[in-house]
């Protein structure tokens, strides 16, 4: 028994034959380039087991067949190489993770924390201790003065300069030096940076005598607020127009380890940082009112504060001291307010002139003192005027 691939339409009859029968019917294609293939009839019915030989046989179920067509040799080919370097790619991907190391040996990033330091009495003790070992070996050694052996009341010592005297030596003076070395004063407002063979050990800010390991580099840091003035930095106002800006910095040291190993000069940071932050903000023009100085010192305060975070400095406020326009703008707005300033006068000037030769030539005509034509009182206004305009360029007015 064989089947097609394709869906088989309801047979139709051939025609009759010659005896007036009906032929066997028979499926008509109707697709020519159709393919089938021959699927034995065990994969198309699955049968379910019987529950004992004896027991009548049971019902078959019938399961419709799903039958896949097989790609042509290229495209599965094709397929099966996308198919391997997907995994490739996949596999390559988790072994990089896999193998991706956590750097354990790799310092954090560099920031401010306490360094281990003591009470400075224990470096009193500790020199002192020193310093008595030395004094009591050199007694031993028989090396001490004769004034001090007089002065304590004791016998000269007879053991000599031995190997055990220059160890006891060595280790008193070691001891008194590294006691009395170690010793340091902490001040209100000040902290230090400690080093060592360059790598960053830690900060102070405590005060009073305490005792720091006398091998570690020690830089002083100034952790007070200060201020800072820099000279008129160039600016531009919402209109474009260039400016000339004073400012004032307030600022202190956050975080010292940052700020002492990350920046060397921190009023040529801040000035950078200024400097970069008028170029995004405008700038309230002179003469501008409350609420625009107010938004640009809270602009200006954020974007240089922003800057100066992380080498840890801290920007309390950047106040615009003076604010002044660039000198070629202020050259030509002198001579534009002197050129309007001129024109005005002038205006006035003109103005005055015709108001009194109206008035003059009015009071003639009306009191009968002239007769005049068209023609003559053109000529008198135009003389009048020339004669009254000379008058008040003689006299300044």
């Amino acid at each position: 028994m064989t089947t097609t691939t394709s869906h088989i339409p309801e047979h139709v009859p051939e025609s009759e034959g010659p005896d007036g029968g009906v032929a066997a019917a028979r499926p008509a294609r109707l697709i020519h380039t159709e393919s089938t293939t021959e699927i034995p009839v065990h994969l198309l019915f699955r049968e379910e087991p019987a529950a004992s030989s004896s027991a009548p046989p049971a019902e078959v179920k019938l399961r419709p067949a799903v039958v896949g067509h097989r790609p042509p040799p290229e495209q599965a080919e094709q397929a099966e190489k996308s198919a391997k370097s997907a995994k490739d790619d996949r596999d390559t991907r988790d072994i990089g993770l896999r193998a991706r190391p956590s750097a354990p040996g790799v310092d954090p990033e560099i920031a401010e924390r306490p360094a281990r330091v003591l009470p400075g009495i224990a470096g009193v003790l500790a020199g002192t201790f020193g310093a008595a070992g030395c004094a009591v070996t050199a007694w031993w050694s028989g090396v001490l003065p004769p004034l001090a052996v007089e002065a304590l009341g004791v016998s000269a010592g007879t053991g000599g300069l031995g190997p055990a005297q220059w160890a006891a030596f060595a280790g008193a003076g070691a001891l008194g030096l590294f006691g009395f070395g170690g010793l340091a004063r902490g001040r209100t407002g000040r902290a230090w940076v400690l080093e060592l063979f360059g790598r960053y050990r830690g900060t102070v800010r405590a005060t009073g005598l305490l005792w720091v390991n006398p091998l570690l580099l020690r830089r002083r840091v100034d952790v007070r607020l200060r201020h800072w003035r820099g000279d008129p930095l160039p600016a531009a106002d919402r209109g474009g127009v260039a400016l000339r800006v004073a400012v004032l910095v307030v600022w202190r040291v956050r975080d010292t380890a940052r700020a002492t190993l990350g920046v060397e000069d921190h009023q040529g940071y801040l000035r950078a940082c200024v400097e970069a932050a008028l170029l995004r903000v405008p700038v309230a023009a002179p003469g501008a009112g409350r609420g625009a100085v107010q938004a640009t010192q809270d602009a200006l305060t954020r974007l240089v504060a922003a800057d100066a975070r992380p080498v840890g400095v801290e920007v309390c406020a950047v106040r615009p001291l003076r604010v002044e326009y660039a000198p070629e703008v202020a050259a030509a707005m002198h001579r534009r307010r002197v050129a309007a300033l001129d024109a005005r006068h002038r205006a006035s000037v003109v103005g005055s002139v015709v108001d009194s030769v109206e008035d003059t030539v009015t009071r003639l005509t009306m009191r009968g003192l002239l007769d005049l034509d068209d023609y003559e009182r053109r000529t008198l206004v135009k003389d009048l005027t020339v004669a009254f305009c000379a008058g008040r360029g003689d006299t300044g007015a």
